[in-house]
């Protein structure tokens, strides 16, 4: 079965994303191929027969929004827009609600009204009357011009009548077609058969017919989607849940009875809708101009969704909005990149399609709703809008990153600080000639310190943990990680600083270069000394940096053995699994042995997860240390112990391909009570290991060395609220996907 949940698309290349999706079932290789090779965009000539005057194609980004369950089914959301954070709000509001069941959504039999306007008659009663009784002759006369639309089932479903005061005083009446165009959005056919019926209405009611045009407000098609998001998932980081909840209703309400206010609350529901009728072809100008009149269908414009507090504590939210949307027809059938939205979207229908552009609007307004309530929307626009910068001020590629996270990091997210940057930094470091390198963090849930003595351990990657960007300068080394509040500057035969300085050092000793001056920035997500694998993962990174800016052509193999010997550097006897789930980033059943042996694990899916950090910074080494002293004054035991944990390793691996949750999560439970016994817990762990256990979670013990640290949970249905809970509690929590989206 197709999963939308996409584990890193956002640190992927272009390339890697396109290959992933075809991976998945959502791209075939034919449409793959085009969006590699450029030729999904609307080539000239068709452009020039759809309007007048064509000069060129304009482009905008074409994106994926990741996450959606929608009535029990899995999807990609296509979007094509251009303002930054639409895909990343949608594809985060997606993921929090499939932890609660995602978004259920339903729908009207779609039908498309044609309106055709009489004047000229003081008794409009009569002329109702009279178009009543030639209501059979004006059906069977509008449904005989598209006779295969009725062959497929569609075609007029009913008339309704409608009188109305002119200005001027004069009335006019209003005949309303009500027509099934099946899976067409159905703008042509509509108008066509109002058309056909001008003369046969003007005969039978003796009227002048002026108007014959569908019209936009299609409240003959209205959708409804409902999402319910658990309060636990709501809680942010200095935001309570219930903060967030009730912030988001007052939003709500606000724009419930102020149009100032509904009119942008609106716009950002559109921001999802739009992006998504764009990307597969649709009218988006018509889906707006029926929303926003049925926004305003009660006699005020108001709100088109309503975020309520549940029986049970939860938010639930409902968007209620006309849809009148095609899958066939039109421009569909000419542009190639609509072709491939829809086929993206896996839509079977227009309803359908409709169906999923209800859910993708709620999405985006829980989306802005919470931004607003928080952090405010500018603080979330500003990374995606400092790489739009980077972007104008067409920065290389080999320093895009750096120069974006400089500007963040300053807030000075300007064009001409952007070319500054690239230029070079302050002190005349050149960001010419520099290379990137990331690799992967590690959580491990069976097998600590066993390990370390032969035995098994079961570990996951927690991918694109750590990024190094290495350059050239005249001379030196300088070192900056900001997230671990690192900075080290040294010159060649000065004392080397400890630590991660220690660690580059070495590196730069390997590659036999130390006459030569560097400067290494990093970017972490995950923290360091929390049991996670930050140092092997700092390590990979840079030593990948370093071998693409010298061009040394090292293997996978010989990037993973001097990772070791970075590990060996910082922790004294290391294991060897920290290492190899950085370089290699593969969920690994390991064994140190006399010779290293990995077993991969093959996941159809990222088990649910919670990582949570204590804030508590272990040191591996004195751990490690502190175990051996341990093991040496009574080995019997601590062999019994690590020979229990080796095989619940072994079990767990088992379970986890079998997704055997039940067991991984009883063998995780009794794994730390044997590392509480050997005295690696700490009273943190333990307070966080019963919040988490609380919460939901099915299994849940420290990770990595102990002494400090982190904790992993194990919590199947239940990983917004086992998250929220420890967030709650003050404790950062760690995603297993490097895409926040």
């Amino acid at each position: 079965m197709k999963n939308s949940r996409i584990n890193g698309l956002r640190r992927m290349s272009i390339s890697d994303r396109i290959s992933t999706l075809r991976d998945r079932g959502f791209l075939d290789p034919e449409d793959a191929r085009a969006l590699l090779q450029g030729t999904s965009a609307l080539p000239y000539r068709t452009a020039d027969r759809m309007i007048e005057n064509v000069i060129g194609v304009f482009g905008l980004p074409f994106g994926i929004a990741t996450n959606f369950l929608v009535n029990d089914k899995e999807y990609l959301v296509p979007m094509v827009v251009e303002e930054p954070s639409i895909v990343a709000g949608v594809s985060s509001a997606a993921k929090l609600a499939r932890e609660n069941g995602g978004f259920a959504v339903t729908s009207m039999e779609p039908l498309l009204i044609g309106q055709i306007q009489v004047v000229g008659k003081q008794d409009p009663d009569k002329v109702m009357q009279a178009l009543h009784a030639e209501q059979a002759s004006l059906i069977e006369i509008a449904n005989s011009i598209h006779p295969r639309l009725i062959e497929r089932g569609g075609g007029v479903r009913d008339v309704e009548y409608f009188k109305y005061r002119l200005p001027d005083g004069d009335w006019t009446i209003v005949l309303h077609l009500l027509v099934d165009t099946q899976d067409a959005m159905g703008a042509n056919i509509v108008n066509s058969m109002c058309e056909a019926l001008a003369a046969p209405v003007k005969k039978a009611c003796g009227g002048k017919v002026v108007l014959r045009i569908l019209s936009n407000l299609a409240d003959k098609a209205v959708v409804t989607a409902i999402v319910n998001f658990a309060l636990s998932s709501l809680a942010t980081k200095g935001y309570s849940a219930e903060s967030v909840r009730d912030g988001i209703i007052l939003a709500n309400d606000f724009a419930l009875v102020d149009p100032y206010r509904a009119a942008t609350h609106n716009k950002g529901i559109m921001n999802g809708i739009d992006a998504l009728a764009v990307a597969t072809g649709n009218d988006w100008r018509a889906i707006e101009a029926g929303a926003h009149a049925f926004a305003a269908h009660a006699g005020a414009y108001r709100s088109l969704t309503s975020w309520t507090l549940a029986a049970n504590g939860d938010l639930q939210g409902t968007l209620t909005i006309p849809l009148k949307v095609g899958t066939v027809g039109g421009s569909l059938s000419s542009n190639p990149g609509a072709r491939i939205g829809l086929r993206i979207a896996g839509v079977g229908t227009a309803r359908e399609l409709a169906e999923l552009m209800a859910a993708t609007g709620l999405a985006q307004n829980f989306a802005a709703l919470r931004a607003l309530v928080t952090t405010g929307i500018q603080d979330g626009h500003m990374r995606l809008h400092a790489r739009s910068v980077a972007a104008a001020a067409n920065v290389p590629e080999s320093q895009f990153e750096s120069v974006v996270e400089i500007m963040i990091e300053t807030r000075d997210i300007k064009i001409w600080k952007a070319k500054e940057l690239s230029v070079g930094r302050a002190g005349g470091t050149s960001l010419d000639n520099s290379s990137t390198g990331d690799a992967c963090g590690k959580v491990i849930l069976l097998g600590e310190h066993a390990v370390v003595y032969d035995r098994h351990a079961l570990a996951l990657p927690i991918p694109s943990a750590v990024t190094v960007e290495v350059a050239e300068k005249d001379c030196g080394v300088s070192l900056s990680i900001p997230e671990w509040k690192i900075r080290a500057r040294w010159s060649e035969g000065e004392s080397v600083p400890e630590g991660a300085a220690a660690v580059i050092a070495l590196i730069i000793k390997e590659f036999d270069v130390a006459d030569r001056g560097f400067d290494i920035l990093a970017a972490s997500r995950i923290p360091i000394g929390m049991g996670l694998g930050s140092s092997a993962a700092f390590a990979a990174a840079a030593i990948r940096a370093f071998n693409i800016l010298l061009d040394r052509k090292l293997t996978e193999v010989q990037v993973d053995r001097l990772t070791f010997q970075c590990e060996e550097l910082t922790h004294g006897m290391p294991s060897g699994v920290d290492n190899h789930l950085a370089v290699f980033g593969e969920p690994v059943l390991f064994s140190k042995g006399s010779s290293m042996r990995t077993r991969p694990i093959p996941l159809g899916e990222i088990p649910p997860l919670v990582i949570a950090s204590s804030g508590q910074r272990g040191n591996t080494k004195e751990q490690v240390v502190a175990v051996r002293s341990r093991y040496e004054k009574n080995e019997t035991l601590y062999t019994t112990i690590f020979d229990e944990i080796d095989k619940m390793s072994v079990a767990g691996a088992t379970a986890l391909c079998e997704r055997d949750y039940e067991l991984l999560g009883s063998l995780m439970n009794v794994c730390h009570g044997f590392l509480n016994a050997i005295e690696v817990s700490t009273p943190e762990l333990e307070a966080m290991i019963r919040i988490a256990r609380d919460a939901g979670a099915i299994g849940a013990k420290l990770t990595g060395a102990g002494g400090g640290g982190s904790i992993v949970a194990l919590c199947p249905g239940k990983v917004a609220q086992v998250a929220g809970a420890l967030s709650g509690a003050g404790y950062e929590i760690i995603g297993m996907e490097s895409d926040k989206g």
